[in-house]
């Protein structure tokens, strides 16, 4: 069982049955993805140039990421501009593990089918007293696996609900008073995460990381679990609607631009309604669970 190799049984349990709104803090101990993951295997990974550079992005708060151009020679990773980049108090964050190794790639599978939802991991490599991404928050549950050395998480309560993709994400709902207001609020929660600790991280979740350490670095793995929701399902109900020649009818421009655009909009929602209504949701349910379990790039 993947999950297993992230968090111990009673995490595991949690996850699956309750699924936490808070952050948790649990005993990993070392499993078989910390014996094959190791800092050593990732740091020669990308100190030795073979990440992909669409991969890779590199940040030290409070600037934003660097252009590729700032680690790459001749349109590939440079591993010399990499490591200066590092050793000057740059993030290496090493995106979509599960692409490209295969190790990484059955468990984020595995996951899926534990969970059916898609997944995604990513390395961040953080120097000693140094700080990458800056307060944030995601649209995804997210399992912190720390792996080497100690990060400091300050947390604080989501300022925004049920965060989606293209809905409330931090991005596009930013405030520049955010950041005063919660550091001189403080955080609601503070963990220094360590080795062989995972942290779970609910979706909406305010987090500021960093290394307070000066002497030692940080090495840490993000599993992002992509839920899904009921607008899924949705997605999924209407989208054999295509099927049907009415759905698939060509509409003049004047039924959009002029005064009948009301009427059209209800002729096609009762037909949804009809559409909706004459369904086999049995069969419909082998379909969706299926799609669950192979469907890689759907993201709340």
């Amino acid at each position: 069982m993947s999950l297993r190799l992230l968090l111990p049984e009673e995490g595991v349990t949690e996850l699956l049955t309750t699924w936490p709104d808070e952050p948790r803090v649990y005993e990993r101990g070392r499993t078989e993805l910390d014996e094959t993951i190791t800092a050593e295997f990732l740091k020669d990974y990308t100190f030795t140039g073979c990440v992909p550079a669409n991969e890779i992005a590199l940040v030290r708060a409070p600037g934003p990421s660097l252009n590729q151009n700032a680690y790459m020679t001749h349109g590939r990773t440079d591993a010399a501009k990499l490591r200066k980049l590092y050793d000057s108090g740059f993030t290496i964050r090493l995106g979509n593990l599960q692409r490209v190794i295969p190790f990484m790639t059955t468990v984020s599978r595995g996951i899926q089918d534990e969970t059916g939802f898609s997944n995604y991991v990513h390395a961040f490599l953080t120097p000693p007293g140094s700080q990458g991404l800056r307060h944030h928050w995601d649209q995804q549950m997210a399992v912190v696996v720390q792996t080497a050395g100690i990060k400091r998480w300050q947390l604080w309560h989501p300022p925004v609900e049920s965060p989606m993709r293209d809905y409330n994400e931090s991005w596009r709902v930013w405030r520049d008073h955010y950041i005063p207001e919660w550091e001189a609020a403080g955080p609601d929660l503070q963990v220094d995460l360590q080795a062989g600790q995972s942290l779970l991280l609910p979706r909406g979740w305010v987090h500021n990381p960093h290394v307070v350490d000066q002497d030692e670095d940080s090495i840490h793995l993000t599993f992002a679990i992509r839920e899904r929701t009921p607008l899924w399902l949705a997605e999924k109900l209407i989208a054999e609607a295509i099927e049907d020649p009415e759905f698939r009818r060509i509409m003049l421009p004047g039924d959009i631009t002029g005064p009948t655009l009301v009427d059209k909009l209800r002729e096609a929602r009762e037909a949804l309604q009809g559409h909706l209504s004459n369904l086999d949701l049995d069969r419909l349910a082998l379909a969706v669970r299926e799609a669950a379990r192979a469907e890689l790039e759907y993201t709340t």
